[in-house]
């Protein structure tokens, strides 16, 4: 299987020199990746949710790039940033993960921000996905995340 990465060699450079986003060239690393969330490109769009989301960093910007991004057209940049919501505001991302499952979406940064949050409410929407199907990786994920919400208690770590 080949290796999915972005068109943009910026964002590239950050995925294999796994550069700062702190301090004074890290901000300007930063946004430089917030607008590339914005990009036309899908897959520069997912990569650089996914690299701002997986950041231990958390300002108002970073938040709101997220949220953004969380109601980007592709299920899969939405799930990213979903899961960056969720790491950092768990109430946040209830409402943002529920409106995923009810709408069919089943993506690994879904059941992620799912098991993360743990929230009891959202049982009934991840039995539907925690049956088996052709897809092991994700069944897992969906039980693991069913079960962290059924127990009310974070499954992530």
């Amino acid at each position: 299987m080949d290796c999915y990465e972005p068109p943009d060699e910026f964002l590239r450079s950050l995925i294999h020199d796994e550069r700062s986003l702190e301090g004074a060239d890290g901000e300007n690393r930063r946004r430089r990746l917030i607008a590339l969330m914005r990009d036309e490109d899908v897959a520069n769009r997912d990569w650089a949710t996914f690299l701002l989301a997986q950041q231990d960093l958390d300002t108002d910007e970073i938040r709101r790039a997220l949220l953004e991004a969380a109601d980007d057209e592709n299920e899969c940049v939405r799930a990213e940033a979903i899961l960056g919501i969720a790491q950092r505001n768990k109430s946040i991302a209830l409402p943002l993960i529920r409106r995923e499952l009810v709408h069919g979406v089943a993506t690994a940064p879904l059941f992620d921000a799912a098991a993360l949050v743990a929230d009891p409410s959202l049982v009934e929407d991840l039995r539907d996905y925690a049956t088996p199907s052709d897809n092991d990786y994700l069944d897992e994920l969906a039980v693991k995340a069913l079960g962290a919400c059924e127990a009310g208690t974070s499954s992530a770590g």
